[in-house]
């Protein structure tokens, strides 16, 4: 399930990226051309922000987005897997506040339009911020099972 889940936010992270490369493409050419298309700025923006969004959590799934990759190098066995549990934790904490806070963030704002596109909601874009949340909760939650399994001596793999 977790490497379906992170294949799916990898896929909707390419396709906001390449939607911001596009609307970026045709800013210039329209800017060039003289023509002036108002939509792109704001298409660019909320397609950047749903491509780092997607990916962030992404980075969380694969453990290479918040450690400590000096130190957790250095150590070995008890030492190492304590430390990856902390960051767990933390992750796992800011997660949680990332889907709190992003719930009530699009509560508050779905119903604004868009500047150039009034038929489109703001709240399509801060949806983004609880679907990290939620994903990075799964993620991390996963993680920390993992590693306090392997902590226990159970053999998971961390």
């Amino acid at each position: 399930m977790i490497k379906t889940l992170e294949k799916i936010q990898m896929t909707i992270g390419a396709i906001f990226l390449l939607v911001f490369f596009t609307a970026i493409i045709v800013q210039i050419v329209t800017r060039h051309l003289g023509i002036s298309v108002i939509w792109t700025e704001e298409v660019a923006n909320y397609s950047f922000i749903w491509s780092i969004f997607m990916g962030a959590s992404v980075m969380v799934s694969k453990r290479e987005h918040f450690s400590f990759d000096f130190i957790i190098g250095k150590l070995k066995g008890k030492s190492k897997l304590s430390l990856l549990i902390v960051i767990d934790v933390v992750i796992l904490l800011f997660s949680f506040a990332l889907f709190y806070y992003g719930i009530i963030a699009v509560q508050n704002f779905w119903n604004y339009n868009w500047t150039s596109i009034p038929e489109l909601k703001m709240g399509y874009v801060w949806i983004s911020i609880p679907i990290t949340g939620a994903t990075m909760m799964i993620y991390s939650g996963s993680q920390l099972f993992s590693s306090i399994k392997a902590f226990r001596g159970r053999g998971a793999q961390v």
